[in-house]
């Protein structure tokens, strides 16, 4: 099919840190028109650097206010904390911003939320809203760690609320993002944070209980190795990003943190059986099965309508979209092939 080319757009991300930056770099980089702002004047001061020294076809401004931020947008990002999302749709409310939002936050239902009471009002109304979370991350933070590049090949969840969500608007985010490498995965609000809650939020628990579990130990310390790394990476991020965000899906979180520690209740029934080495071998075989399996292979592309109830179903089968018709009729689909049952 032929794909859809997003002509410039007048970009505005709000939050300047690996997130927001990478987005503000990435789009630059594709050619679009990007101002971007951050409340901090030391980050403010970084990015401007980087702008100036950026090549001029992937250069960017940052602005001092809000308001000078989203004087010419058409689309405005959110890429800031979950408790500093509020805040910010007030002020765009009072620059009189009416235009497309989306946001990059780990939770999508009280963002959702928070746009409905703060923006979805008389006498001005936005011209659209569509969730967003690109799955891509590092331990490190702040506009010194971001990369243009970080999207490629990640998945990019985009909201689509079936009474809400404007078609022409989410197809139009897809449109613009899957350029910069990223799978776009169609879901509804409620379904991506019942899914980030047991592959994101809780690992990031897990990770810092495990942690704590040894910081004592400087014979632990010194004998951590490969498992330990892989395991705890994410507990050297900010606590208060992995708070908003796990307090933000307390309710998602708190059934998902349950069934872990259920499972390591039977790992533990498990040490006091009477063949521990054999109980513990019954209860890792289906994980390690599964995870030997994962990330499942991509099938076939191929063209999907472009409605809701089929988009919907692709991001429940653990597909995504990888390019938009230029009419808008139909987007390039692939599903995961996944391994037959053992």
């Amino acid at each position: 099919m032929r794909c859809a080319r997003v002509a410039d757009v007048n970009v505005a991300v709000i939050g300047l840190g690996l997130i927001g930056g990478s987005v503000l770099r990435a789009l630059a980089a594709a050619g679009h028109r990007v101002s971007g702002y951050d409340a901090d004047p030391a980050t403010r001061a970084t990015a401007r650097t980087a702008a100036a020294q950026a090549h001029s076809s992937a250069r960017w401004q940052v602005t001092p206010t809000v308001r000078d931020t989203v004087a010419r947008a058409e689309l405005v990002v959110l890429a800031v904390p979950l408790p500093a999302v509020g805040g910010v749709l007030d002020q765009l409310a009072d620059a009189g911003y009416t235009g497309l939002v989306t946001d990059v936050t780990s939770v999508k239902t009280p963002v959702r939320d928070l746009v409905a009471q703060r923006l979805h009002r008389p006498p001005r109304r936005l011209a659209g809203f569509v969730g967003g979370h690109p799955m891509a991350g590092r331990e490190t933070s702040g506009f010194g760690a971001t990369d243009p590049a970080l999207f490629a090949g990640c998945a990019w969840v985009l909201c689509l609320e079936p009474r809400d969500t404007s078609m022409a608007d989410w197809l139009e985010l897809a449109a613009l993002i899957t350029p910069l490498g990223a799978r776009v995965v169609p879901t509804t609000a409620a379904e991506h944070d019942r899914a980030v809650a047991a592959v994101s939020h809780v690992p990031h628990l897990l990770a810092a209980a495990l942690v704590s579990a040894s910081a004592d130990d400087p014979l632990a310390g010194t004998l951590a190795a490969g498992s330990f790394q892989d395991g705890t990476r994410v507990a050297a991020t900010r606590p208060e990003l992995i708070a908003a965000m796990c307090g933000g899906n307390a309710e998602a979180v708190g059934p998902a943190l349950d069934a872990v520690l259920d499972a390591l209740r039977q790992a533990r029934a498990a040490v006091d059986a009477e063949d521990p080495i054999a109980a513990l071998r019954d209860w890792l075989a289906p994980a390690s099965a599964a995870r030997g399996a994962w990330p499942h292979r991509p099938g076939t592309a191929r063209e999907l309508p472009a409605r809701v109830d089929d988009l919907l179903a692709l991001g429940r089968a653990g597909g995504w979209v990888t390019a938009v018709a230029a009419d808008r009729r139909t987007v390039t689909a692939v599903r995961p092939l996944r391994p037959a049952p053992a």
